[in-house]
């Protein structure tokens, strides 16, 4: 990638977020680190951004920034085969006609190509997924109320009088930043509020995380480990994780990928 098109990104993504950091970077654009702190660098003696420890930001940020976290864009390319093979798992525990809350993430979204053969009553804050299931299935769809952030393609609302508060569920689905001992992890304080009240419209919280979430940390904590009926993970899932599961009275459901299926049959 040239430069000039990486400095474009760079600046870009220093708009759209309270800091940009260097992994971030790296994933959007393809290139080193080294290569990301040269560019921060030269960006920062131009006076176009502001260079901060492990990343940088905007010299005149906007009022409206995104949510902290990877973009869905990012995130879609990361460990594929593994969250289909726990998609499959979470719509495996679904019946036609059940009620479903789908909350946004890269890994519930491979939930929509499952979902394409069924009926269901779907309440869901993610706009690809909303759009693909209206295209593409059956199932009944209605859609939260309130801002689209672009990166992370969800819609929330900070407020109480959404329609968030009128759909009632047998389950909800969702993934998260990280899950540890204290709870389920995410990276933003508008995505906990905006979740916590989508929790609290589901009788069973069902968590789809690849097996390497357990390893992830945050600073705020969703809602504690006693509050998730089910965890769906790969097979990289260590003991040590199982077992805190276990201790929490969490049911363990681990999904195996197509290509690991078709080993094990040979």
């Amino acid at each position: 990638m040239h430069e000039k098109e990486r400095h474009r990104i760079i600046l870009s993504a220093a708009q759209d977020r309270p800091v940009a950091t260097i992994v971030d970077l790296c994933n959007l654009t393809g290139v080193s680190e080294a290569t990301i702190r040269r560019d921060i660098a030269t960006l920062h003696m131009q006076k176009k951004l502001r260079k901060v420890r492990g990343g940088a930001e905007a010299i005149n940020p906007p009022q409206f920034v995104g949510l902290a976290g990877r973009p869905f864009s990012v995130n879609q390319t990361i460990r594929i085969a593994e969250k289909q093979a726990i998609a499959r798992a979470a719509v495996d525990l679904c019946d036609d006609g059940d009620s479903i809350i789908i909350n946004g993430g890269t890994t519930t979204f491979q939930m929509v190509h499952p979902l394409a053969t069924r009926r269901l009553q779907v309440f869901t804050n993610s706009f690809p997924i909303a759009e693909h299931l209206l295209k593409h299935s059956k199932n009944t769809i209605m859609l939260s109320g309130g801002a689209i952030y672009r990166e992370q393609n969800i819609i929330l609302s900070p407020f109480d009088n959404d329609v968030t508060r009128n759909f009632y569920a047998r389950r909800m689905f969702m993934g998260a930043k990280g899950l540890g001992p204290l709870g389920l992890m995410e990276a933003d304080p508008l995505l906990i509020q905006a979740e916590q009240k989508l929790i609290g419209q589901a009788d069973e919280l069902v968590v789809l995380v690849d097996s390497s979430k357990f390893a992830e940390r945050s600073s705020l904590v969703l809602c504690p480990l006693g509050r998730i009926a089910t965890v769906i993970t790969d097979e990289g899932i260590s003991d040590t994780a199982a077992a805190m599961l276990e201790a929490a009275d969490v049911k363990l459901i681990v999904a195996t990928s197509a290509g690991q299926e078709e080993e094990a049959a040979s």
